[in-house]
Formats: C-alpha cells, structure tokens, sequence
C-alpha cells in the first residue's frame, strides 16, 4: 500500500517531570485497508496549558490490582447540560492530576470550543506502580532492573476491562466508541494491548513508545500478530521522536510501521508520523493537538 503524504500539525512545549523511560513537521504515511463546542471560544495557548480544569474523580478499590486506583475523568462543555447526549471516551494511562492529564485536557478543552474536535470524555487513570503496570514480560535483566516490579501488564489490562470500564459506564455517558492515548511506556502498553486484545478499544494511540522493552519483541513478531487479529473498525496511530536511541524511540517504531506496511490488515486505519526534530521529552506535546484531530474529527 502506499505512502500517503500529510503534514502534521505541532505545537511546542517543554515536558513533563513524570518519570519516563529513555528511550517537526515531516511528512506524514497514512493508511486504511478497507455541538457543544463554540468556534473561537477557546482560551489562548490551550494546546500548552496545565491548569489543572474541573473534572470528576472516582476512586476503586480494584480486586484484580489488590489497591486503590484513583481515576480523574474530564467532561466537554455543555455535558451537564445536555442530559441526553453521549460521547466518545478517551482513556489515558499517566492520567494523574500530576502527571498527563491537565496538559491533555486542557487541549480537548481548547479544541473542543474551537471546534477542531468533537466533544469527548476523558478518563485518567493516575499512576501508583508506573513501571509494574505498563511493562509486559521481560527476558531482558536490565529491563528486570528498571524497577523492583515489573511485566504486570496483562493484569492492568484486566482492571481496565473488568473493573474500570464498568465503572466508568455505569456514571459516564459514552457513545460506544473508545479510545487510548499514551506516550512512553504508556504507549508500549498501549501497542500491546492494540495485538493482545485489538477488540479492547476502537482507536490506539502510542506515542513515541518505548518498544525496545523485552528486546524489541512487539515490533519483532509483529507480522506474526498481524496475521491472526481481528483489526476490522480499529484504528492505530503510531508516533515516534529523533533520529536514533538517544533521543526517542524511532529505531523501534519504524520496524513496525515496516511490518504493518508491508502486511496491512484488513480493516485497520493506521499512520504513522515519525518526528526527527523532536524529542522523547517533547513529542507528547509537540503532537498531541494534530493526534486528536486525527482521532476525533468534527467532520
């Protein structure tokens, strides 16, 4: 299939202090095989603010986990206002208050009231044991030292099928259509969770994924994945910051991006914006406002 050009929107900030593993405006590869809101309303600089805005929190002491996780959950302008109206929702690992959660909210915020996307929920799910939860099984020992727990990933995934998503369905309303976002190790959970259970979720969003995890195994096997999911009405949008191993992860997303290229699966909408010019510590908010125009277009 081929290359389909598109420019991507950026706009710059500095990054977070959340902890992250280590690992422009390019061109752009796109593929598919197969009114809340009020323009020009939006506050300045949204795409670069963490205000913290008003949102819900909800706490669930999980079974699955054996603790408590606390969910922030954001709503679009006129939500309460409009008792019969439902949403897509975007669900965030990094969703803390201190962590991703305001910079990104504070985007949907903007773009929603300027009309650049169309109203949406949000769901963070804030951090307690980062490296645990967002890490799949290793073989590799300096990937067993990154913290004293790790590969507990599946696990996560089950508290998010079993336990927050019922949740969040039972006080949210959502539309059906279900997205995730994350950067980091919360995008190689996030590329996970797209091959182990692409049926979870209708839109993948991993930015700048730390896919050298367990010695690059997601991208290496990918073909094999890609030969038995079932990929009909899911989408994957890939991202990746620098031009090697020292300022992002494009070594080991551009492997994938390959494999996907060459064995499109029926049914999947996928791109893939490689951004030499950026970094691991930037890229989340260098094209996070382009990502969700992608994801969530007014059209």
């Amino acid at each position: 299939m081929s290359w389909l050009l598109a420019m991507v929107l950026a706009s710059a900030s500095c990054a977070n202090s959340k902890d992250r593993a280590t690992s422009n405006k390019t061109p752009t590869a796109q593929h598919s095989a197969s009114s809340h809101a009020t323009p020009g309303n939006a506050p300045p600089n949204y795409a670069v603010n963490d205000t913290l805005l008003p949102h819900r929190e909800l706490t669930i002491i999980s079974q699955v986990l054996g603790e408590m996780r606390r969910i922030n959950i954001y709503v679009p302008p006129g939500y309460d206002a409009s008792p019969n109206a439902r949403y897509p929702i975007l669900y965030m690992p990094d969703g803390g208050t201190k962590e991703d959660f305001p910079h990104l909210t504070h985007t949907v915020d903007g773009a929603i009231r300027a009309g650049q996307i169309r109203p949406i929920v949000v769901v963070g799910i804030e951090n307690t044991k980062r490296r645990r939860d967002l890490t799949g099984p290793t073989e590799v020992a300096k990937d067993k030292k990154a913290a004293p727990v790790v590969g507990g990933s599946a696990k996560f995934r089950r508290f998010i099928r079993y336990e927050l998503f019922p949740k969040v369905m039972g006080q949210i309303r959502g539309d059906g259509t279900t997205g995730i976002i994350g950067e980091s190790l919360a995008g190689l959970f996030i590329v996970e969770t797209f091959f182990v259970a692409p049926r979870m979720f209708d839109i993948y969003v991993g930015i700048d994924p730390t896919l050298g995890w367990n010695a690059g195994e997601l991208a290496r096997n990918a073909v094999e994945r890609l030969k038995v999911g079932s990929w009909q009405g899911r989408a994957l949008h890939l991202s990746s910051a620098g031009k090697g191993r020292n300022d992002g992860n494009s070594v080991y997303v551009a492997p994938l991006a390959a494999a996907l290229e060459k064995h499109p699966p029926e049914g999947l909408r996928w791109i893939y914006t490689p951004k030499p010019d950026e970094k691991h510590s930037t890229i989340y908010r260098a094209t996070k406002l382009a990502i969700l125009r992608w994801m969530f277009p007014t059209g």
